[in-house]
């Protein structure tokens, strides 16, 4: 009885592992034979892109693709947002995948032929609007993975919740970011997500490059705003007032010696940068006061909570040494994108097998944000760069994100269909192993 009782896990364990591994040459074979598939869905959306919490139109392309394969679809999950559900033949965990839809207040240069036309109106300004960060890959990528998992979907261990999420990019009208309004209306919830993958697109990393790195990968990101009241003269005699532009000149100089000479570098960067400085009418009148906006970047919470201190020393007495009064208020945005580092050491073998190692790389802390750590919060996630800038293209000549002339080589989507579902083949397959090696060990003990 002993060796029947030993011999049995073992064995189902076996073929789970063969069926999981089995799978690939399928996933490979479909997702290579839909990429034409996925650039017509890219190139789509990028010519009909929406902003934040307005992506209906992308919504309902996502949805109806998502029900043409069999999925359970949600659709209007945090305002825009659509969740798939694909439950595998076999049980296993449930993994979760993501894709942020929304475009940027861009007005595009590219000369393609599915260049955004589109024209809007942002915080009183007419301003075009772009996919130039990449969300309209990332949405087209994870069509793709749905349809590559589908075609293996009887023989698939687990759950997979496919997130098409709005607003990555924050929204204007007082609702939270797409991701963390998203957790708090149960995302990861019914089924529970065990586990969640995500990649971005990156114009500056050459196609058929993966970078990544564990622990804190992402900046968190907060909001700043410096009111600065001083006292309105004539600016022939600035003798009689107190400037506030002098004064917020001379704010952000020192607010620059905190990066410079508070915060410790060697471990990680920070950034306190002021984007802009409104005040002031006419050239011959010294305003009675101004406001100032920034952003702030950092990458833990003490290094957080020093920055956040400094700008209030440093601003509130500076004011106060030229006779204003500064009110700063700092408003937290996204947290750090952290990479689980035991999810990450488990799935990097994944994308070293299919990349090839000399294609996979660690990459130095991103000073950008990103809202995928919301989720990260809740379950160990990992969030990976795949490459999307032409073979041979220095990264100094490739146009960065968020800028006009943001391009994307299409030709790198395919490894981005292969790699998500690969992380999920593997990661349900390291998960039935985890979940049938006490049944061995507890078979051994009779």
């Amino acid at each position: 009885m002993k060796k029947h009782f030993l011999i049995l896990p073992i064995l189902a364990l076996s073929t789970c592992t063969y069926a999981q591994s089995g799978l690939k040459p399928v996933v490979n074979k479909t997702a290579e034979s839909i990429e034409s598939k996925v650039v017509a869905w890219r190139r789509d959306l990028h010519q009909n892109p929406e902003l934040g919490n307005q992506e209906s139109r992308t919504a309902k392309i996502v949805a109806d693709h998502l029900r043409k394969l069999g999925l359970e679809v949600q659709e209007k999950v945090a305002v825009t947002g659509v969740v798939g559900i694909l439950k595998g033949g076999k049980p296993g965990p449930v993994v979760a995948l993501r894709a942020d839809m929304d475009g940027l207040p861009v007005t595009e240069r590219v000369d393609v032929p599915f260049k955004s036309q589109v024209m809007t109106e942002f915080n009183g300004q007419k301003t075009g609007v772009m996919h130039a960060c990449g969300h309209d890959s990332h949405v087209a990528i994870l069509m793709g993975v749905a349809e590559a998992l589908v075609a293996v979907k009887e023989d698939l261990s687990g759950t997979v919740k496919f997130i098409f999420q709005p607003a990555e990019e924050g929204v204007y009208d007082g609702n939270t970011f797409g991701a963390n309004r998203m957790v708090q209306e149960g995302v990861l919830e019914n089924p529970k997500v065990e586990a969640i993958f995500g990649l971005h697109i990156n114009s500056q990393t050459e196609v058929g490059t993966i970078k990544y790195r564990p622990g804190a990968t992402m900046a968190a990101v907060d909001q700043l705003a410096i009111k600065l009241r001083g006292k309105q003269t004539h600016g022939a005699s600035p003798w009689s007032g107190v400037d506030p532009i002098v004064t917020a000149s001379q704010i952000v100089l020192g607010l620059q010696t905190i990066v410079s000479r508070n915060v410790n570098i060697t471990e990680n960067p920070a950034i306190v940068t002021v984007g802009a400085i409104h005040g002031g009418i006419r050239q011959n009148i010294i305003p009675e006061s101004l406001e100032m906006i920034g952003t702030i970047r950092t990458f833990g919470g003490d290094q957080q909570s020093l920055v956040h201190r400094r700008i209030n020393e440093v601003a509130t007495n500076i004011a106060e040494s030229a006779g204003a009064k500064a009110d700063v208020t700092i408003d937290r945005g996204y947290p750090v994108t952290y990479n689980d580092p035991a999810l990450t050491d488990k799935m990097i073998p994944t994308l070293e097998a299919l990349a090839g190692k000399d294609h996979v790389k660690i990459t130095p802390v991103q000073t950008g944000a990103e809202d995928f750590s919301y989720f990260q919060q809740k379950v160990p996630g990992f969030f990976f760069f795949l490459g999307g800038m032409p073979k041979g293209k220095s990264p100094y000549d490739a146009a960065p994100h968020h800028t006009p002339d943001f391009y994307i080589d299409e030709s790198g989507f395919t490894l981005g269909v292969k790699s998500l579902s690969h992380l999920v083949l593997d990661y349900c397959e390291m998960s039935a192993k985890n979940a049938a090696v006490p049944t061995a060990k507890k078979g051994k003990a009779k």
